[in-house]
């Protein structure tokens, strides 16, 4: 195989994108190294001196001094995490007081280990002290013998300074120390009796008891150090003057440098007024109103991430004018605007940036122009972050030290004391509109240090051509004009130019011009003209820019410290205006091109809020190992967001868990203490589960109220005054919902497959309390199951336009335990059936005119045990509790009836799968209670009369009914009888709940037919026919065929073969759609179910008369049965209440017509039935009355009994035409008689065209 060529490999590997869709909602990923390379030079200036400027002993000093920095930091950190070692010293029992010599020697041994420690820092501040005074006495000689301080040594000297301020204030504020020295030196007592020689020992002890007992030991041993040769007042002053400049005049680029001078200031004005006459000399120099003003606009200054310091008592009073200063809140919008500002203008930057790469030979001015505004923009960059960071720890330090008085409003003053000082600082010390304005200033801290990461490939040539362009334009042409006018006669200033230019000045950049161009440039030539140089990305060093400063300082103070005025000052100084200002503005921008050239380091730094977590200080004063997470800043922040379910914070909701990666990289690079990160792990794991928990928890409530109020009838809300508390404001979680890479202590995480997971438990877990929640109900509650549902899928359809998750149906057959494919009973049908047989059937009674069954007020026999209603959070109902009120309020409209709505919620949710299934098992039902009844019947037959005749029409109404009760001698059966009413009853509702299904079916196949039948050819006919549209094919099938043809013609046409495949699939589907339409009626097959089980008793019902005439007075058949029961019934029904429906309604009626229909016996039981026999009386009484014009005494009382049979005939005769349309019986044998009496033994039933043409009518 052939190797590739390198240009062709690179330039395939340019059309590659490591891109993805994940938003950018965190900030900059930590880095693995924080060495700097340009702020600090990385071999200790030893190249300072090849510029000959007679530094040796400056720098030789410089790199001691950066040396004690480090070790000054490290020991500060030993400090600051320092925890206490008595408070997990064991106590012994007084059993074990014979250890107790034993137990003081380990204490001992352990206390000695940190007591080195302390040791070893009270050495190291003794020798700091005495090389910070000797350098400084150095630089006070009157003699002046060596060049010096630069600029950067000031810089090492106030850094020095610092800290030892914050050593000694770490000193003073940790009360585990002296505890754990006061037990060292008690168990040093115990145990060093045995010792031979312990007198250096305790010199050593009394000595570590000074210092640590001493409050400000450090600072008053340096002032010891620093007055005992000769005083050091000059180099205090200058101090001084250059940190009131630079903190006046914004010198410090990076808040840490503005918080070191604001710490050292008050140190440096106390040491430097230490006589009154050094103190009239500091005041001549520096105005005591620019100090005041200083500590006036900074009364609290952050020390640790919860220490601080205060300048004086006096300006700690004067504090509380100066609060609005301090919290974020009140400048939060100024913030904002200048984060939208900067984005803006740094995105347009970056974009003229990239088209002047793109653009080959581009105009020189032009480039220049460009990548001088990507210069400009990364200072203001830097700033910005400055700014907003050292706000931040402003507002921190300002908090620590005003803390809440009043914990809650609601809280006593005994609870109120119980909270530690840390919930008062921090969780209870906060405000929701402070929490959201640090939330939105963390993230735009985040944000733009993020945006300014990314481009730092893109803008690292710009930014060091830049700063190569500056540097020479200022040697090669600012100081070539200097020396030809201003320095011309002053040798000693010309060579410290001439110096300046020897040392950075890039001739290189000059040699494409002309020759005699660059020698006339170089001699002199034009003094209107400057050197034309071209850029380079070549950036000064360290040494450089230090060597730089250290001139420009000198050409400006002359070697003079006690020069009145400021760095710059122009009192008694002979170079003009102009010319110092040019050089002081250079001098500033050479401080500057370090950070810039530090990019990432400087990004890291002004980004770094991992101080928001520590706590050292208060864990201490608090006597805790550790506080729980509701006080955690961090945490605050994000709970916060999730809790304010606020759309404009919810992108950021992330950016607080950055300060967990700042604090873990802060412990570990910085204080270097494990213990600190194992402590900040274990934090951020508890805090992620619980956020990863409550955020798919509002996730999951968001989209199910947004589904619920997409769902609710928009006429309901058109009705509502107040309709738009409905409505669900839109939340921004898509872009939550695809982060695939969250950066967290090192590790990457999927939060969209976390949410994922959750979701799909949060959708089963909803499935399982919603059918939970139907079974503790009855059947009527499936209306709303099925609403519910509908809700959840129509949720679960929302989330997964941004969610990967699995399918609702998979999830509701898991749920329903339907997920073999030979499993037909799902838990829902099961239940349903179940709720059939314990609860509907035998407790539910239909009302035929309304086509609903509803509850009996009868107390049922046996009582219905179902579980409890489960309990549940509202966003398993419909999200808010506005719209379960709502959702609740149209599920009520229907929890009193079973009709039609329900149905078609059942056949929604049961679907084609379980369906058939529920009617075979009440079909099932239909036999077995047939079957039950059987002996019931027999036993009712045997009890009757041999004989019993027709009512006779003399004895009237009143006769009728008595001849009636003497013939049905049932009055020692009346359980029997209930209990075969019963079971007529519960036939007769399973019959009309299959007519109920039968109607909701032929809709839904109307619906399906309107659908397909276009696509078939079909047109509907006579009758219910379906008339094909053309003889041949179907619409579809020739649809496919010709796309077939027209294509398959066409010679580019690649694969014929799947087109012809398309074809002969169309051809089947249009087989497959045509076989479905037939599809048949259920309540006709539930009807031949019940004549094939009927079959069996046909010979013990419908006994055939044995003359074969009709059998009148010795019958027994089960219309005879039937009758006796439906009059008994009437009866009963109008004596105990005049509502005969609350007794068992219409589905008697149902159940006993049916049977007496199919066993052939309608019109015997229209001829002989006793309640139409009576009617058939009343009617000829009534005539009888009306022809003798006499009152009808005869019938009074019977009225409502005779009502009550009328509405029974009626029911009957709609039962009876329904029948006849649906189970038409004509190859049934019947008899009739004629006129004349003679029988005739066969006749067909006609078939009515409705059924509905019957159907009772009121007052009929």
């Amino acid at each position: 195989m052939a190797a590739v060529p390198v240009e062709e490999a690179i330039a395939a590997l340019s059309t590659f994108s490591l891109e993805d869709e994940q938003p950018e909602v965190q900030g900059p990923a930590v880095l693995v190294s924080t060495e700097r390379g340009s702020t600090i030079s990385p071999i200790e200036y030893s190249d300072v001196s090849a510029y000959r400027l007679s530094l040796t002993e400056d720098t030789k000093a410089l790199n001691q001094l950066n040396t004690l920095i480090q070790d000054g930091k490290e020991m500060a950190s030993v400090l600051y995490t320092y925890r206490s070692c008595v408070k997990a010293l064991p106590q012994l029992p007084e059993s074990m007081k014979h250890s107790q010599a034993d137990l003081y020697l380990e204490t001992y041994q352990v206390l000695d280990l940190e007591m080195s420690r302390l040791r070893e820092i009270q050495r190291w501040q003794a020798s700091a002290a005495t090389k910070l005074a000797a350098d400084m006495q150095r630089f006070s000689r009157p003699e002046r013998r060596i060049n010096g301080p630069t600029i950067t040594h000031l810089w090492s000297m106030l850094k020095l300074l610092d800290v030892l301020v914050q050593l000694d204030h770490l000193k003073n504020a940790k009360a585990s120390i002296p505890n754990d020295f006061s037990w060292y030196k008690r168990t040093f007592t115990q145990v060093s009796i045995q010792w031979p020689d312990t007198d250096s020992m305790r010199e050593e002890l009394d000595d570590l008891q000074i210092f640590l007992s001493t409050r400000w030991a450090i600072l008053l041993n340096l002032h010891v150090e620093m007055f005992r040769v000769n005083n050091v007042e000059d180099i205090l002053q200058v101090l001084i003057v250059f940190a009131v400049e630079s903190l006046e005049l914004d010198f410090a680029l990076l808040f840490p440098e503005r918080h070191m001078l604001l710490r050292v200031l008050p140190v440096l004005v106390v040491m430097a007024t230490s006589s009154e006459k050094d103190s009239e000399s500091l005041y001549k120099r520096v105005k005591i109103n620019r100090l005041i003003n200083i500590f006036k606009n900074d009364p609290v200054i952050p020390a640790f991430p919860d220490l601080h310091l205060s300048p004086t008592a006096i300006l700690k009073e004067l504090s509380n004018y100066f609060q609005k200063h301090y919290l974020i809140v009140n400048h939060i919008g100024a913030i904002r605007a200048e984060h939208d500002d900067f984005a803006i203008r740094f995105a347009s930057a970056m974009n003229q940036l990239l088209l002047l790469k793109s653009t080959d030979g581009a105009d020189v001015e032009w480039c220049k122009e460009v990548k001088g505004n990507m210069y400009d923009m990364v200072v203001e960059g830097f700033q910005l972050l400055s700014r907003w960071t050292a706000r931040v720890w402003e507002q921190c330090a300002w908090k620590f030290s005003r803390p809440c008085k009043d914990v809650g409003p609601s809280e006593s003053q005994e609870l109120s004391s119980s909270y530690s000082d840390y919930e008062k600082v921090v969780r209870y010390n906060y405000s929701a509109e402070e929490r959201k304005a640090l939330v939105e200033l963390v993230s735009y801290i985040k944000s733009v240090g993020s945006m300014m990461q990314r481009s730092d490939t893109l803008i690292a040539d710009a930014l060091w051509e830049t700063i190569h362009a500056e540097v020479q334009d200022f040697v090669q042409n600012t100081l070539a004009t200097m020396l030809r006018t201003t320095f011309r006669k002053k040798k000693d200033l010309s060579r410290i130019l001439s110096d300046m230019r020897t040392l950075s000045a890039d001739w290189m950049a000059n040699t494409n011009k002309p020759d005699s161009e660059f020698q006339s440039l170089q001699h002199g030539g034009d003094e209107s003209r400057g050197n034309f140089f071209y850029p380079r990305p070549v950036a000064p060093t360290a040494a450089q820019v230090h060597c730089l400063q250290f001139l420009i300082y000198e050409v400006v103070s002359g070697g003079n410290l006690r020069k009145p005025g400021g760095l710059f000052g122009n009192s008694g100084s002979e170079i003009p205006v102009n010319d110092l200002k040019q050089l002081e503005t250079f001098f500033y921008k050479l401080s500057f091109f370090l950070h810039i050239l530090d990019y990432s380091a400087t990004i890291a730094t002004l980004t770094d809020l991992g101080f928001l977590w520590f706590r050292e200080f208060y864990l201490e004063s608090s006597r805790v190992i550790q506080f729980p997470i509701e006080c955690s800043l961090p945490w605050m922040l994000v709970d916060h967001v999730l809790e304010s379910q606020s759309a404009g914070l919810l992108e950021s909701v992330l950016m607080p868990f950055d300060i967990y990666n700042d604090s873990a990289q802060h412990a570990l690079v910085v204080l270097k203490q494990r213990f600190l990160y194992d402590e900040i792990e274990a934090e951020v794991d508890h805090c992620f589960d619980i956020f990863v928990a409550k955020l798919c928890e509002a996730i999951f409530t968001y989209y199910k109220s947004w589904s619920a109020s997409e769902l609710l009838d928009p006429s309901f809300l058109f009705a509502l005054d107040n309709g738009e508390k409905y409505s669900i404001q839109p939340m921004r979680f898509t872009s939550l919902l695809k982060m695939t890479r969250v950066k967290l202590l090192g590790r990457t995480i999927d939060l969209r497959s976390l949410i994922a997971e959750r979701m799909n438990k949060f959708f089963r877990e909803n499935l399982e309390f919603l059918f939970d929640r139907f079974e503790s109900q009855d059947l009527c509650a499936i209306v709303e199951l099925e609403k519910l549902i509908d809700i959840l899928k129509h949720s679960h359809e929302l989330l997964s336009k941004d969610l990967s998750i699995d399918s609702f149906s998979l999830m509701l057959n898991e749920m329903q335990e339907n997920i073999s494919l030979v499993s037909f009973s799902s838990r829902l049908a099961s239940q349903i059936w179940s709720e059939m047989q314990s609860d509907f059937l035998p407790n539910f009674i239909l009302c035929n005119t309304t086509q609903r069954f509803i509850r009996s007020s009868k107390v049922p026999l046996v009582p219905v045990q179902k579980p409890s209603v489960p309990h549940a959070k509202p966003n398993f109902y419909c999200g808010t509790q506005d719209l379960n009120s709502a959702h609740q309020s149209f599920a009520r409209l229907h929890s009193g009836f079973f009709g039609i709505p329900h149905m078609i919620s059942l056949f929604k949710l049961l679907g084609s799968r379980s369906l058939p299934w529920l009617i075979r098992a009440l079909l099932d039902h239909i036999s077995n209670k047939i079957a039950t009844l059987e002996p019931m019947i027999t036993g009712l037959q045997e009890t009757l009369p041999k004989s019993i005749g027709l009512l006779p029409f003399d004895g009237g109404v009143t006769g009728c009914m008595r001849l009636v009760k003497e013939q049905l001698c049932w009055g020692t059966k009346s359980e029997l009888k209930a209990e075969v009413l019963r079971g007529i009853k519960e036939i007769g509702s399973v019959l009309y709940w299959m007519g109920l299904l039968d109607i909701v079916l032929r809709e839904l196949d109307t619906t399906h037919f309107m659908q397909t039948a276009p696509w078939l050819g079909l047109l509907p006919g006579a009758d219910g026919q379906m008339l094909s549209q053309n003889a041949g094919e179907s619409p579809v099938v020739n649809l496919f065929k010709s796309a077939t043809a027209a294509i398959v013609s066409n010679p580019r046409c690649p694969n014929p073969t799947s087109f012809y495949t398309m074809s002969k699939q169309a051809e089947a589907a249009d087989l497959l759609y045509k076989a479905n339409l037939n599809t048949g009626s259920v309540l006709e097959y539930a009807l031949a179910f019940t004549s094939a089980a009927l079959d069996k008793y046909c010979s013990k019902w419908s006994a055939a008369p044995k003359t074969g005439f009709i059998d009148i007075t010795t019958s027994k058949d089960f219309y005879r049965i039937y009758s006796g029961l439906q009059i008994g019934y009437l009866e009963q029904s109008v004596q105990l209440q005049p509502n005969n429906h609350d007794m068992l309604g219409d589905s008697v009626a149902w159940g006993g017509c049916t049977i007496i229909y199919l066993l052939g016996q309608q019109l015997h039981f229209e001829l002989f039935d006793f309640s139409y026999q009576i009617l058939n009386v009343a009617e000829v009484e009534a005539a009888s009355i009306m022809q003798t014009h006499k009152s009808p005494h005869s019938g009074q009382g019977w009225d409502s009994m005779l009502e009550a049979m009328k509405k029974a005939r009626r029911l009957n005769n709609h039962v009876f035409s329904m029948l006849k349309a649906r189970c038409p019986l004509e190859d049934k044998m019947a008899c009739a008689i004629k006129q004349s009496g003679a029988p005739l033994p066969r006749i067909k039933f006609e078939n009515t065209v409705s059924a509905f043409e019957t159907l009772p009518q009121k007052g009929t």
